[in-house]
């Protein structure tokens, strides 16, 4: 099994504080997810993290007009400037001090950040610069705030910017040192100055403060005064005079304080944010005119932006993580999520590894798409926090325990909850196990130590299982039998065959408590974590030890900001609460209430790899130092110091934080520095990711199969040429067993494809059996990555394999599961998209098919009366020409028989046209056709 697993996705956070930017074609999202950014493409319903990592949360990022360099700053002022298109980070930059926000001029040669009450700007790296260790250039620094700098906004030309600070002023900046005369205060606002926009032709500026109120300003003539002897001043003076003046005030009324904005200036919209919740859009070309107000919950909307061509807008709130993409026109939502607002405490994939069920201590459980990385759908009947999640019946259903005393059961197909499991007496459930047939469920609680049954078809408790002396931690079936392991605070391990109602073997007894357990996916071996640090396999059969793993050594456990000795000194979480087997069964995954994420090779007991799950200092246990410098003389950590106090805004200053839990980041705040855990682990049906769940989010880590140059059995004589070589002489199966051992896909690719049709059952049935299930991965990965449009083609090699190599393939079931589910998930989904297609144009389809009809008993008729006359061919003969009437008939009725490729252009039209249909070719440009209706077909079935 490959082990080079890398991080990929962020899944179950969409957003955590900061600003949001949209690209420049509008289509794509970037937003801040704790000390990393994640996109997300509203068109394609895609999203991807980027693989670098900040020190601390990010506090503001921007992306200049061409989209090729995007700058993120974190907490500290700490810049990292990143590729955009490659994601490859250029440079890692330090501004020393709190950077409030960050701004690309329009022309992309400058930035302005705001640092304290100082706006600096700085020139756009460039690649003809040969500045390979500075690329940052500062242009000026520019003073005359007397507090802190909130926002900076540039002019259409790149001329001018202007600032806005919490001094209740704004004001306004020209690049050149030349017009350096055009600096001006914006003043007479009443609260913090929030942001200020230029219009479209940069002759009004309209100011924006916290208490909710909207300054419109013009460079216009002061307002003329008679003098004393009443005569009125010279034109020319007045000329020169010319000021900047408020020349209309407007306020918003609402119950909340303002907190964001911004403004699209080709539309002249304003969109307007609130700490209650609520938002609203206005336009403000004539007048000030409210178009829609609505609200996203009841907590603050910390950031508002818009896409270039206005349509979209788009909020984010922090208190829960909430994403909200609206289309003001349609009045609807594009994009609407939000993670979950304490910590997963489980999760499990569905079959296919397209979803990801999530469960958390704020009882609720979330369904994610892998692909998108969106939440498709939440349930929350569960009123306590859920402890485990499974999915079973090939995916249709889920099971869930929680600690409110229920075990339910979800449809997964109509998302609706069709079955609750109670016991007799009412106890928290905090594990749950389901047979691999679907037809039973067991559950464990830690008030009991009994182990319950129950019956899904029915809902009855069928039998308690008895024999544990203490509270029962975990549950686990096998996936080949109905073997059940229970493990208990009476540190043993008991086996149970659940349909004899007995155990199969003695007790297994352990040295410390069990915290975890798993079954091999062929049920021949039980691993099991225990609280000193160990893994320990055992042999199901004879309950003998097998494999004896010691992990404390492995974990990089990290300090807390209050430890005062470094991390290898320290004892806390040096054990792993979670485990899982990879689909082979030779590879195991641990992680636990650590930094760690470990990967043991169960034969040689050694460890593979170690994942680092995040590198945000801003969470407890990723420290791995202690840093003097910020201790202070007291010898407590300056970090630790309540500073709140300081803040200048009431709503700051106010503390709602609750003392006595470490649990998660609930909305009442229990714990401001949440700390780094690893809660749940598991490997993908497709072998090619695994999915934890962490204080961070969903992180999933997968295998990028595109760049990896991986042989198998390579010789001196196997080269490209020479597979292109054998394939051009036709020696298809030579030629395919060394694109093979040369694991290339587009020569693998290329052979698989030049194939004929007559000779595929051949090559299948003398295919060595060592190269069945890579042509299986192959095809199934071209299915899912690539799309292929020769589906019948590629069912044609997987039907010979199955027939040539069953036996071998279902004795070795789970060497091939891998690829086999790739296959069973891309034909399922295009199942899927067929009959949407065929419900979509069901009225077109009926329509054809009576056209069909028409034509035919018309062409019975005309028939019967030709051959009563004797003379209807011989004129059909004179007016076609050459084209015989019985081919050209039978050649447009499988043309109308197709109701795929074309529309139906009606029996007069074809034989008044002339056009004579040819076969099927490679070049036909029907086929360019039919791929343009199979994509307009596709697209429809994604909107």
């Amino acid at each position: 099994m490959k082990s080079d697993f890398k991080f990929s996705n962020l899944l179950g956070t969409v957003y955590k504080k900061g600003n949001l930017v949209f690209t420049e074609d509008g289509s794509k999202l970037l937003s801040p997810v704790g000390n990393r950014v994640s996109c997300f493409d509203l068109i394609k319903s895609q999203s991807f993290t980027f693989p670098y990592q900040h020190r601390k949360n990010i506090q503001c990022l921007a992306l200049n007009k061409q989209n090729t360099l995007m700058i993120s700053i974190d907490e500290d002022g700490r810049a990292i400037l990143v590729n955009f298109i490659s994601r490859i980070v250029l440079h890692h930059f330090n501004f020393k001090s709190k950077v409030n926000t960050i701004k690309f001029s329009p022309c992309g040669n400058y930035f302005a950040v705001a640092i304290e009450r100082f706006v600096q700007v700085w020139k756009t790296p460039d690649f003809t610069e040969e500045r390979q260790f500075a690329p940052f250039v500062r242009h000026r620094i520019y003073s005359g705030h007397f507090d802190d700098v909130l926002s900076v906004s540039w002019s259409q030309d790149s001329r001018f910017f202007i600032s806005t600070s919490k001094d209740m002023t704004a004001k306004i900046y020209s690049i050149d040192s030349d017009e350096s005369n055009v600096s001006r205060t914006f003043s007479g606002h009443r609260d913090n100055v929030i942001n200020a926009f230029f219009s479209k032709n940069q002759e009004i500026i309209y100011t924006i403060s916290k208490d909710g109120a909207l300054f419109k300003w013009e460079y216009t003539e002061p307002i003329s005064k008679d003098d004393e002897d009443g005569h009125e001043e010279n034109h020319e003076e007045q000329t020169n005079k010319m000021e900047w003046r408020i020349t209309e005030k407007n306020f918003f009324y609402a119950n909340g304080k303002l907190k964001s904005s911004t403004f699209h200036a080709q539309s002249n919209l304003l969109v307007v944010g609130f700490s209650n919740g609520e938002f609203r859009v206005y336009e403000i070309e004539d007048g000030f005119n409210l178009i829609q107000s609505l609200s996203m919950g009841q907590n603050t909307v910390n950031t508002v932006s818009i896409n270039n061509t206005g349509e979209w807008l788009a909020f984010g709130s922090s208190k829960l993580g909430q994403l909200l993409v609206y289309e003001w026109q349609s009045e609807s939502y594009i994009l609407k999520q939000q993670g979950h607002f304490d910590s997963m405490n489980t999760l499990c994939y569905t079959p296919d590894g397209s979803r990801l069920v999530t469960g958390s201590d704020d009882g609720k459980i979330k369904i994610w798409d892998v692909a998108s990385g969106f939440c498709l759908v939440t349930f929350t009947e569960h009123t306590s926090a859920v402890t485990q999640v499974q999915v079973a019946k090939k995916g249709h259903v889920l099971f869930s325990a929680s600690l409110d005393g229920t075990i339910r059961a979800y449809d997964l197909i109509r998302f609706r909850n069709f079955k609750t499991f109670t016991a007799a007496s009412r106890i928290q459930f905090n594990c749950l196990a389901v047979d691999p047939s679907g037809e039973i469920i067991v559950g464990g609680s830690q008030d009991s130590f009994e182990i319950f049954v129950w019956s899904v078809q029915t809902g009855q408790l069928l039998e308690s299982l008895t024999g544990h002396e203490g509270p029962i931690s975990c549950l686990t079936f096998g996936q080949e039998n109905s073997i059940l392991a229970s493990a208990s605070w009476d540190k043993t391990v008991r086996v149970w065959n659940i349909f004899a109602r007995n155990q199969t073997v003695e007790p297994i007894e352990v040295q410390s408590d069990v915290l975890c357990l798993c079954m091999r996916p062929d049920c021949k071996e039980l691993s099991i974590s225990t609280l000193d640090g160990h893994i320990t396999i055992f042999d199901i059969e004879d309950a003998k030890q097998l494999h004896l793993i010691d992990g404390r050594k492995d974990i990089i456990s990290g300090r807390f900001l209050q430890d005062k000795f470094v991390s290898k000194n320290s004892n806390r979480g040096k054990y792993f609460s979670t485990i899982t087997y990879s689909f082979d069964g030779s590879t195991l995954l641990a992680g636990g209430n650590n930094n760690s994420i470990c990967m043991y090779d169960i034969d040689n007991e050694v460890l593979i790899k170690r994942f680092i799950i995040s590198e945000n200092m801003s969470i407890d246990g990723t420290l791995q130092k202690l840093n003097s410098s910020k201790i202070t003389d007291a010898g407590i950590n300056s970090d630790l110091l309540d500073k709140d106090g300081e803040n200048s805004d009431l709503e700051d200053r106010m503390d709602l934080s609750l003392p006595g839990s470490n649990r998660g980041g609930d909305p009442t705040e229990r714990k401001t520095r949440p700390e780094i855990r690893c809660l749940s682990l598991q490997f993908s049906p497709t072998t090619s990711a695994f999915a934890a769940a962490t204080t961070e989010g969903l992180l999933i880590y997968s295998i990028n199969q595109e760049l990896i140059f991986d042989p198998f059995d390579l010789d001196v004589d196997i080269t490209p040429e020479s597979a292109l070589e054998a394939l051009k002489d036709k020696e298809y199966l030579l030629a395919l067993i060394m694109a093979l051992r040369l694991n290339e896909s587009y020569l693998i690719h290329q052979i698989l494809e030049n194939v004929p049709l007559v000779d595929i059952k051949l090559v299948c049935q003398d295919l060595p059996k060592i190269y069945v299930n890579r042509i299986l991965n192959f095809i199934g990965e071209l299915f899912i990555k690539q799309d292929s449009p020769h589906i019948e083609f590629y069912l044609i090699w997987i039907k010979n394999l199955l027939i040539s190599h069953g036996a071998y393939i279902s004795s070795h079931k789970f060497e091939f599961r891998s690829s086999l589910k790739l296959i069973s998930r891309y034909l399922n989904k295009t199942a899927k998209e067929v009959v949407a297609i065929g419900k979509k144009n069901d009225y077109l389809l009926s329509f054809l098919t009576v056209s069909k009809n028409l034509k035919d008993d018309e062409q019975n008729i005309n028939g019967d009366h030709n051959d009563e006359n004797g003379t209807g061919f011989e004129v059909d003969e004179e007016v076609d020409g050459d084209e015989d009437i019985d081919d050209d008939e039978e050649l447009v009725e499988e043309e109308e028989e197709d109701d795929d490729e074309g529309g139906w252009l009606g029996p007069d039209t074809k034989k008044s046209s002339g056009i004579k249909f040819s076969g099927f070719d490679g070049e036909d440009d029907s086929e360019e056709e039919d791929e343009e209706e199979g994509q307009s077909d596709e697209e429809l079935i994604e909107v």
